[in-house]
């Protein structure tokens, strides 16, 4: 036992539901902030999220709310709203979430228009908070069936990295501590756009040896801009940075892969994006990520094309071709 027995998951997406059932599963009481009435409706009266992640029965142990305050003296909080809503959402429960009180960071993105990581946006928001970082290859629907996960837990003080990781881990859901908390973030946030060209590269049948190369160039970009940023080498090559990347852009359960397979076959992104309750992670983040890359003197030109495409600089196919005729050169992250 961790000592931490009731956890606060604020945002009941598909993955802040996952992470619920994954803590109620080992015993730990969960109060589910969720922003949306009939959420909270379907999960206390028929333990399930309709909206979501439909056809997950939830434990009991899952008591949802949209009351803020009903959070209030948790031991520790995962915070699972998306990226570009995360300041607003800590705004909330300013007033709910006491000093000292870990705050687990589940979202993967920068502040599109501070470019910020989650971090940055938590110690302006809530400075009484200890950030820590959760991020790595995992899907919402394959946790929740408790199907086997790893995942990269970051926080700077290895003794609540172990109090956390007893509070959500068990055999199937696997949580490795880090002290590198950039690491974590820049990783999560980075893949969701190299995802969106994986997709692209499947959309667009442009091969598998296309596909391959995509994962490898876009890990160097990963790596360049997370160093800059002040992320270790050794983080970007684990969990959370090759690790989610792989999954990303390997399958089309992926929001992001599943946006670009989609602009690979000739969709528009509006009619893309107005079909879904989720939120694309990598289509808010791109224009940071490139942003930061301007800022930091570091190439991401795979990242770079796809904002371009997103933001309707270039269409799709001078996009691929303007990549496929950069210079020769050394190969090298």
């Amino acid at each position: 036992m961790s000592g931490m027995q009731t956890i606060g998951v604020i945002g009941a997406g598909a993955w802040g539901t996952a992470l619920a059932q994954t803590c109620a599963q080992v015993g730990r009481d969960v109060r589910l902030w969720a922003f949306e009435p009939e959420v909270v409706d379907a999960i206390n009266t028929r333990r399930e999220n309709s909206v979501y992640l439909p056809k997950a029965a939830l434990h009991e142990a899952i008591t949802a709310t949209a009351t803020a305050s009903d959070l209030a003296g948790c031991d520790a909080y995962l915070v699972v709203t998306p990226a570009q809503h995360t300041r607003a959402t800590l705004a909330h429960f300013k007033d709910v979430i006491a000093s000292g009180a870990p705050v687990l960071l589940c979202s993967k993105g920068f502040e599109r228009e501070s470019l910020a990581l989650m971090t940055d946006v938590l110690a302006d928001v809530l400075p009484q908070a200890v950030p820590a970082v959760l991020s790595g290859p995992s899907f919402a629907a394959d946790v929740v069936k408790g199907l086997p996960t790893a995942v990269t837990l970051a926080c700077a003080d290895e003794k609540l990295g172990e109090q956390l990781m007893g509070a959500i881990g068990s055999p199937s859901f696997r949580p490795y501590w880090t002290d590198d908390l950039i690491g974590a973030e820049a990783g999560g946030a980075v893949k969701n756009v190299l995802a969106i060209a994986a997709g692209v590269v499947e959309g667009k049948q442009l091969g598998k040896s296309a596909h391959a190369a995509l994962i490898a160039r876009g890990f160097a970009e990963m790596t360049r801009l997370g160093e800059a940023l002040g992320a270790r080498r050794e983080t970007l090559a684990g969990l959370c940075g090759l690790g989610d990347l792989v999954l990303t852009c390997s399958s089309p359960q992926s929001r992001n892969m599943s946006c670009g397979l989609a602009l690979g076959r000739g969709e528009a992104l509006g009619d893309i994006l107005s079909a879904r309750k989720a939120v694309t992670e990598g289509v808010a983040s791109a224009p940071a990520v490139v942003a930061l890359g301007v800022r930091h003197g570091v190439d991401l030109p795979i990242c770079q094309a796809i904002d371009d495409v997103l933001s309707q600089r270039k269409d799709l196919n001078s996009a691929i071709e303007a990549l496929l005729n950069r210079p020769f050169r050394a190969e090298a992250l």
